[in-house]
């Protein structure tokens, strides 16, 4: 194993001996509690509002500055074959998106990952984000959309 790896112990252990002399117990169980404080931590964090971001507990070292991540969920409802959406938004302590995806629902009722790239002509289902809104667009070729949802993860200015 390479020894530039960021997480080389990123597992708690799975049995650890408590000794019987109360300042080695001490000792140990110090150093138990920051054994699970940094394995909790550096989990990424399943909370995905709707009505506030939050942080996804994500790290991210560009240029060697640690980043958060922070994400948030935008709900749309029906979208014509054909037709664009526009979502607007607003993002406070923006850097750049680590993340767009989504997933929605057709009115033929199959359920597609967001953007959707169709071997069918003109039936893609395209989503970009500008500086103001999130922009889905329905292939003519598409069924209509019923419904959806868009996720956006970003990092935090450093």
């Amino acid at each position: 194993m390479s020894g530039n790896i960021v997480n080389q112990m990123p597992y708690l252990r799975t049995s650890r001996l408590f000794p019987e002399d109360l300042g080695q117990l001490c000792v140990e169980v110090n150093r138990s509690y920051i054994d699970v404080a940094s394995a909790v931590n550096n989990r990424i964090i399943g909370i995905f509002p709707q009505t506030n971001s939050a942080i996804t507990g994500e790290s991210w070292f560009i240029s060697n500055l640690r980043q958060q991540t922070f994400r948030q969920v935008y709900i749309f409802g029906a979208i014509a074959a054909g037709a664009t959406l526009n979502i607007p938004y607003t993002i406070r302590g923006f850097n750049q998106f680590s993340r767009i995806f989504g997933t929605c629902i057709t009115a033929t009722t199959d359920y597609r990952p967001l953007p959707y790239a169709s071997v069918a002509a003109n039936a893609n289902i395209d989503v970009r984000v500008t500086t103001t809104n999130i922009v889905i667009s329905v292939g003519a070729a598409s069924p209509n959309l019923v419904s959806g949802l868009i996720v956006l993860e970003w990092l935090s200015n450093p």
